[in-house]
C-alpha cells in the first residue's frame, strides 16, 4: 500500500482484508507531499486577497495555504468561501476556521460533482490550490468555461526513499497517484514488478502507459474506494477466477457533462443580458 500506516489499524478501511482473505498488508509510502515555500508562492505572482473562493482537494494544500497566509501576514477575510472535493477535506478546514455551511461546500469526490459545484458559484473569483505534478483537466475545463479562476501550486510531490522496498515480496501494489507510478518506474524494472491496483483516472492512465498490469481500479460503480476494489480482487483470486487487465475507457459522459455546463452558463449569461436591456 503506497500510503502511510494508519495510526489506528482498526479504523483503516483495509483492516478487514487480512481476516477475510488471509493476506498481509504493508504500508510503504512511495512519495511525500510538501508545501511550497513563501518564496515559491510569491514567484507565481498572484494575490490571495484578489480571490473570493478557495478550491481545495487535499489536506496538504489547506495546511500550505494557511501557513503561507501566516508567513506573509495575510488575514484571510471572514467572507472567504471554500469549495472542497470531498467532505473529509472540507471538515479538515476546522483546524483553521469556524466551520459554517454557508461558507464551505463539498463535492462527492468525482470530477463532475466538483465541477457542478464550482459552476453553481460561477460569479466568484476562484483560486484553485494544486499539488504539482497535477492533472490539467480541471484548470483547463474552468478556463474553457470562462470562469474567473487562478491555478496556484501550494504543494509538490517528492520521492520517498524506496531503496529498502523489495517489490517481489508482494502480489499486488496499490498506487494512488501518477507520482506513485513514477517512483516505481524510476527505481525498478517494470517488467519484474507485480500487478497493481490504481486509484483515480490519472493513476490508471499513468500505470497502463508505463507498462504495468492493472488488475483492480477505483473509483467505479462497483468499487467506489480502493478498499472495495482490493476486496473484490482478493475474492476473485480466492475463487480462482482469471482476472483480465483493466483498460482505459473513453469517458464520453464527462465530455457531455462539460458541454452541458457550458450551455448552462451561456443561458444564464443571456438571461442577465436580456434583463439589463429591459
Amino acid at each position: 500500500m503506497s500510503q502511510p500506516r494508519p495510526a489506528v489499524i482498526e479504523k483503516s478501511p483495509f483492516h478487514e482484508l487480512p481476516e477475510k482473505y488471509g493476506v498481509e498488508i504493508d504500508y510503504k509510502p512511495l512519495i511525500r507531499v510538501v508545501g511550497v515555500t513563501l518564496k515559491e508562492f510569491r514567484a507565481q505572482r498572484t494575490e490571495i486577497l484578489d480571490h473570493t473562493t478557495m478550491i481545495f482537494s487535499s489536506r496538504t494544500t489547506i495546511d500550505s495555504f494557511f501557513r503561507i497566509c501566516e508567513e506573509a501576514r495575510i488575514t484571510v477575510p471572514e467572507t472567504m468561501k471554500y469549495i472542497c472535493n470531498t467532505e473529509a477535506v472540507a471538515l479538515y478546514l476546522q483546524k483553521y476556521i469556524v466551520y459554517r455551511k454557508r461558507k464551505i461546500s463539498f463535492a462527492d469526490g468525482t470530477f463532475n460533482s466538483l465541477l457542478e459545484l464550482i459552476v453553481k458559484h460561477k460569479d466568484e473569483k476562484f483560486m484553485l490550490a494544486l499539488t504539482e505534478p497535477y492533472k490539467p483537466e480541471l484548470p483547463e475545463t474552468l478556463s474553457k468555461l470562462k470562469l474567473k479562476c487562478t491555478p496556484v501550486v501550494f504543494a509538490r510531490t517528492v520521492a520517498a526513499d524506496v531503496k529498502e522496498l523489495n517489490p517481489s515480496d508482494y502480489d499486488i501494489i496499490a498506487l494512488y497517484s501518477p507520482s506513485d507510478v513514477k517512483a516505481l518506474v524510476d527505481n525498478f524494472d517494470v517488467e519484474k514488478l507485480p500487478v497493481v491496483a490504481t486509484f483515480g483516472e490519472a493513476t490508471l492512465s499513468a500505470a497502463i502507459n508505463a507498462g504495468f498490469k492493472v488488475k483492480a481500479s477505483a473509483p467505479s460503480p462497483v468499487a467506489p474506494s480502493m478498499a472495495k476494489a482490493l476486496d473484490i480482487y482478493c475474492r476473485r483470486v480466492a475463487e480462482g477466477e482469471a482476472i483480465a487487465d483493466v483498460e482505459i475507457k473513453e469517458n464520453l459522459e464527462k465530455e457531455e457533462f462539460i458541454r452541458a455546463q457550458q450551455t448552462k452558463l451561456q443561458k444564464k449569461t443571456r438571461t442577465r443580458t436580456t434583463k439589463k436591456s429591459l
